[in-house]
């Protein structure tokens, strides 16, 4: 039996993982799904870190950043998201 868990991604990332699925589609020149692209991502990531001056680099880049909370990240990228929105509609003059 196949268990599976439901992600909830800001939009901006799952578009980002949707273009990674078709580049990988593109490359491999066989159907790459979202979740195919998640487990390469990890073996590309777990392949990378496996050399010791990538995992030192990694972790010294990482500990340098400022980085958010996991909420403060979903609330950036929900705000993101909606700013890009109002970007993209049309301006129509109100009379």
């Amino acid at each position: 039996m196949i268990s599976m868990k439901t992600l909830y991604l800001p939009e901006k990332i799952s578009d980002e993982l949707a273009k990674a699925a078709e580049e990988l589609t593109l490359m491999a020149k066989k159907p790459i799904s979202q979740s195919m692209a998640v487990n390469l991502l990890i073996e590309v990531y777990h392949a990378h870190l496996n050399n010791p001056c990538a995992l030192d680099a990694f972790s010294q880049q990482l500990k340098s950043l400022d980085i958010m909370s996991p909420e403060e990240f979903d609330k950036y990228w929900d705000e993101t998201a909606k700013l890009q929105e109002t970007k993209r509609r049309p301006k129509t003059k109100k009379k």
